[in-house]
Parts: C-alpha cells; structure tokens; sequence
C-alpha cells in the first residue's frame, strides 16, 4: 500500500460514485446485467456442449444505496430454471451463508443495512457476484473493511469449492486511477475477474467445473 490508506481510498471511492447522476447509474446497471446475463447463457450452453455440470446456484446481493443493480436479473434467472440465492451475514468472524430467493421471498435488513433473506437451506453457490468499491484490472478487489467476502471465499477454497467469483463494479472504482502505487492485503483474495459498465477485468471467467449441476 502507498501513501493511501485503505480507509482514505474507500472514502474517496464512496464520494467518487455518489456523484453518479441517477439516469447515469441506471444505464451502467443496465450494461452489468447485460453483460452478466450473456456470460452466464454462454458459459452454461459451453459446459452443456462438452457434457460438463454447468452454473446452476448464482449468489447475487441487494444492492445499498449508489451499487449497481442487479435485481432485474434475479426473476429472469429464476424463470429460466437457476438458483438465486443471496447472502446473510453471521458473526464477524464467520463466512457468509446463502439462502435461496424467490419471487416474494421476505428481505429484512441485517448488518450495515444490507437486505437478507429469509432462513432456509444454506446452498454453495457455483457464481459469487461480489459487490466491489474498488479494484484493479487483475482483479484484486476493495470492499468495504469487514472482510465477510474475503472470508468467505477463502472458506469455501478450504473445504474445496471453487465457484467463480466475480466483482461488480462502476468503472470509477478503478483504484489505480487514484493510487498508481496501489497493492492488496495478504488476506484480499483476488476475484476471477472484474465487471464494470465497459468491461471484463482482466478477462470473461473461463468456463470450469461446477459440481451443482
């Protein structure tokens, strides 16, 4: 890390977003959730093509104030036969568990005013889609300081499961744009990629193996 703190960095990163205007925002929701819904068609038509198990359990988020939304996805997926699933946070120290959403399924809201779903069957998701602040073109990832995503994923690898992960953010969370000297903590765990408004970083996620089915 540089002369910028995370902490400075997030702030700033907070401040950058808020002066999205409103029409802005709803057209780079627009472009994620295109780009998503694309990626997931093709992935799911590629791992049926060479008889593979293709992504079937997406964990998604509600969005907070100024994230990108993607809930117009939710019912699109669940209509073609997919999985939502969202998160609900645990203690400080434990990995967040995924319960599955449905159309009318009751949100209440948890730590930090995230909206959670109901308690149900906890599933291991095969896609995380992780709300991002600020990231890199490598796919290092800056959240918001609690480490619940961190922990997660880094749970998930230690009882060998490996879903794809990938960050979602505006374009002006690029945090090399601000701090050219920027580097992740030990303990961030890089994303497989990065999807932004404009693009893939540092590429699409290749397919892989995804045990659900």
């Amino acid at each position: 890390m540089s002369q910028n703190t995370a902490a400075e960095l997030r702030v700033r990163l907070r401040e950058s977003r808020k002066q999205l205007a409103v029409e802005d925002r709803q057209r780079a929701s627009l472009l994620i959730r295109s780009h998503l819904h694309t990626w997931l068609i093709l992935t799911r038509d590629h791992c049926q093509s060479i008889h593979r198990p293709a992504p079937n359990v997406i964990a998604a988020f509600w969005p907070l104030t100024d994230e990108p939304d993607l809930v117009p996805l939710f019912s699109q997926w669940t209509q073609a036969g997919l999985t939502v699933v969202l998160p609900r946070m645990g203690s400080p120290v434990e990995p967040l568990e995924f319960y599955r959403w449905y159309e009318g399924t009751t949100l209440v809201a948890g730590p930090f005013g995230v909206m959670e779903p109901e308690v149900s069957e906890p599933l291991l998701p095969d896609v995380i889609l992780v709300p991002t602040l600020g990231f890199t073109t490598q796919g290092d990832r800056l959240g918001y300081g609690k480490g619940f995503y961190d922990r997660t994923i880094a749970h998930l690898k230690t009882i060998g499961h490996s879903p794809t992960t990938i960050g979602v953010a505006w374009a002006k969370g690029d945090i090399r744009a601000i701090d050219p000297e920027y580097g992740p903590q030990p303990h961030d765990q890089r994303l497989d990629a990065i999807l932004t408004p404009d693009a893939w970083h540092p590429a699409k996620p290749a397919p892989k193996s995804f045990p659900s089915g």
